[in-house]
């Protein structure tokens, strides 16, 4: 077993415990960025100027107006910025823009004394526009070939000779949507300058560097010249990777202008109407099987609708032709990736970061083309798993594929799905407007960064005289329990209890040049760091202890607080341990670093191995659906989820559960509408409260939720043998959308191939039994090429 991955005796990672801040949430004493404004003298609060219109260059601004509405301090435009006018790592997102690019685009901001009158001030503010054609939607943009960014391909095999030899070729289309983040804690940010002109800056972000470095170019200051905090966060989701940057440098541009802190907080509406969501996708594909099933070739274009700057869509899309292959070998595959340029919000990071896009296309052509080739979907899926020797068409070998099969046949096992498709049959045949299905789907989800330099991280670890332990790392805490996940890793390093370590506020004065908390990859890069700090001080305090027993140091343990020498009754408190290491002078403070090593990843070829790992698992789905109006209940959920050697499996099932509910709100509910008419309001977003988006509450919980961690799961090379839970859960929802699928497909003829909308809502899944019903009615249950099931207009066999 590797020296990471390794667990000494007695270690407290592993154990259940609470959210290390689980008391200060539920009583409302738990501090979040705008907490901080109330703590705060003389703050000034920003509002920004949006313009309504989705297109159109800047004429004439005249903030004059404003500046006439009693409590307005300053109104903040391009001119006042000293350093560089851009809030983007692409240099294509102006702060302060003279060209509006999307309805409700920020192009000023006013500072007043109170939010009310900065609020009135804004609305005085006056925007004179010569508007230009807009881009709304993912088709128009790929009519009018409106792209930016790269356009990546990922090849391998020969795809030609691949169709040339599959029985069955099909080629279908799959428009998908986007996601709104939607995080309790809205956009938050609060700045002020101390007397040596230090800018420190409260911010609400997953990557407190970043956000300093666009704080210090928008300033035209160093990076030391900047400290960026965050205390926590009232949840990310990816949306506060690259998205806070902006928001935090105006105020700090505030703060530098008028020398008082000054507040940005945006309102749900703000939130809604000026920050990116997931990428909705479109895509194209062709797909050949052979005569068994299985997968012999692949053609698709994915297309993300990027919005009006690139942001995090070029690694998006990267990320997502790096998983259209989910949990399948496909021996020959071309996909291409490009990215529409739309006059909507700049989309950017979400949970899953575009491997979710990639996967769902791969599960909707297996769930569409399963009944064309006669076979039950779970067949179809299992027969074209990886197995052993198989690489993925980027070129990564893929380690443990057992775990996929493994993973498959414990969910059906716990799910007892043989008894319970018996039930189902039985159940419809007794009910013919009311179905049941139920579906499995797997996942193999890739952990690290695609960007190789990304993969590292630091952590800066302190012991006071007394004992005690103060942590300090890169990773910031949104609610998932990175922060508990970090003691614990401490506490058993150290061979401490819990209680002896506390942890820091995340900032970037402690721990520089550290990456964002994204890609699942904040417990395995932070925790790996933080053990590599601990181990430094640990192997001092060995040393110390071994003089003081009179032994070898590597004949000493410490453990639960005691150091104690093999073999021997020896032993010496921990209290006293440190108190002695610091009367002889021992270091007892570390920063520790850790790069996750075995990566390479060539863009241009789009081939390598990006993964350190990969993370599988697997969920079970029952549906019941109403055939009269389309709505449905999830009746119970299985899931077996590979999460290596929990480093806190209370952290991890609730990451597990909650990525699943937010997987299936993005597949079944979530459904953002926006104006693609001609009309005044073209590009406005329609569904800007949550009267209007649908979000997943507990009548979409399922009835039955179980959850089990996959076990004798140990990951070498990652910190004591864990792997990462963020992500990969979510895609674990993939199967309430085929279950409803399969559900769809009971109310037409025998084998129809069922084309599902996503979001999957009741209406869409109404308008699917009312299409699956017409085909019943047209080929009355005769089929018409004689392959066994009807031809499905898009999806359609050459065999």
């Amino acid at each position: 077993m590797s020296h990471l991955s390794e667990r000494p005796e007695k270690p407290v990672v592993g154990v259940s415990m609470p959210h290390e801040s689980a008391n200060l949430h539920v009583t409302g004493a738990a501090l979040y960025t705008d907490d901080l404004v109330h703590r705060t003298k003389d703050v000034l609060h920003a509002h920004p100027v949006q313009v309504m219109k989705a297109h159109g260059r800047i004429t004439a601004l005249r903030t004059e107006p404003a500046l006439a509405v009693p409590g307005v301090v300053r109104v903040l435009t391009g001119a006042d910025v000293p350093g560089v006018n851009d809030a983007g790592m692409k240099h294509d997102e102006p702060l302060f823009p003279d060209e509006v690019m999307f309805h409700g685009h920020a192009v000023a901001w006013v500072l007043a004394e109170t939010l009310e009158a900065a609020r009135l001030g804004a609305a005085a503010v006056e925007v004179e526009l010569d508007e230009k054609p807009s881009v709304i939607t993912l088709r128009e943009a790929i009519e009018a070939e409106s792209f930016h960014g790269a356009r990546p391909v990922m090849l391998t095999g020969d795809v030609d000779a691949g169709f040339e030899d599959s029985a069955h070729v099909f080629t279908g289309e799959f428009q998908f949507s986007d996601q709104e983040h939607f995080y309790l804690e809205t956009h938050a940010a609060l700045a002020q300058v101390d007397e040596g002109g230090q800018m420190f800056v409260q911010s609400s972000t997953q990557h407190p560097s970043e956000t300093q470095e666009i704080v210090a170019h928008v300033l035209g200051l160093h990076s030391h010249e900047v400290t960026v905090q965050c205390l926590r966060m009232g949840g990310g989701f990816g949306g506060k990777e690259m998205q806070p940057h902006g928001f935090a440098a105006v105020a700090a541009l505030g703060a530098m202008l008028t020398g008082r802190p000054v507040r940005v907080r945006l309102n749900r509406t703000q939130d809604l109407t000026m920050s990116g969501k997931r990428h909705g996708f479109h895509a194209t594909w062709k797909i050949g099987f052979d005569a068994e099933g299985r997968i012999q070739a692949l053609d698709a274009t994915l297309t993300a609708d990027g919005g009006w700057s690139l942001d995090l869509s070029e690694p998006v899309v990267a990320r997502a032709l790096c998983h259209i292959d989910n949990t399948y070998w496909i021996p020959h595959a071309r996909v291409t990736g490009r990215i529409a340029k739309t006059n909507k919000v700049s989309n950017t990071a979400f949970r899953g970061f575009g491997g979710p896009q990639g996967m769902l296309v791969i599960e909707d052509i297996m769930g569409r083309c399963a009944p064309l080739l006669g076979l039950d979907p779970m067949e179809l899926r299992e027969r074209n798993f990886y197995r052993q020797g198989h690489a993925t068409p980027y070129g990564q070998p893929v380690t443990h594929p057992e775990r996929i099969s493994v993973v498959w046949r414990q969910v059906q096992d716990d799910a007892g799905i043989a008894d319970r498709k018996r039930e189902i049959a039985a159940f419809n045949a007794a009910h013919p407007n009311t179905k049941r299905a139920l579906a499995i789907t797997g996942i193999k989800f890739g952990i690290s960064f695609n960007l190789t330099a990304f993969n590292q991280a630091g952590a800066l670890v302190l012991i006071y005289k007394d004992g005690s332990v103060l942590i300090n790392h890169g990773g910031t805490e949104m609610g998932q329990g990175l922060h508990t996940k970090m003691l614990q890793v401490a506490a058993t390093t150290l061979g401490i209890a819990l209680h002896k370590v506390r942890l820091a506020p995340t900032r970037t004065d402690k721990v520089p040049n550290t990456s964002a908390t994204a890609a699942s990859a904040g417990a395995d890069l932070n925790g790996a760091a933080v053990k590599n700090a601990c181990e430094q001080l640990r192997g001092r305090l060995l040393q110390v202890a071994g003089t003081q027993l009179g032994a070898n140091a590597a004949d000493v343990r410490i453990v639960e607080g005691v150091a104690r020498v093999l073999g021997s009754d020896k032993e010496l408190a921990w209290d006293d341990l440190v108190r002695t290491a610091y009367f002889q002078r021992v270091q007892l403070s570390a920063a520790g670093f850790y790069r996750t090593e075995g990566l390479h990843w060539d863009a241009k070829a789009f081939q390598g191995s990006p993964f350190k790992y990969f993370s599988y698992g697997a969920a079970a789905t029952e549906v019941e659906v109403d055939g009269f109006t389309g709505a449905y209940r999830i009746r119970r959920v299985d899931i077996v989820h590979d999460v290596g050697d929990s480093l806190s499996p209370m952290i991890d099932i609730g990451q597990v559960e909650g990525g699943f509910v937010q997987g299936a709100g993005w597949l079944t509910l979530e459904d953002l509408r926006w104006d693609a008419g001609d009309g005044p309001h073209r590009g406005r977003l329609l569904t800007q409260a949550a009267s209007t988006y649908k979000l997943p509450s507990f009548s979409e919980m399922p009835e039955e939720f179980n959850v089990r961690l996959l076990e004798n799961a140990t990951e070498e090379g990652a910190v004591y043998g864990s792997k990462a839970v963020g992500e990969p859960p979510l895609m674990l929802a993939f199967s309430v959308r085929e279950a409803l699928r399969q559900a769809v497909g009971e109310f037409g003829p025998c084998g129809i191939s069922v084309e599902l909308a996503s979001p999957a809502t009741p209406e869409a899944v109404y308008w699917a039994i009312e299409a699956a019903r017409e085909a019943g009615v047209r080929y009355d249950g005769r089929v018409p090429d004689g392959s066994g099931a009807p031809a499905d207009a898009s999806a359609v066999s050459n065999a």
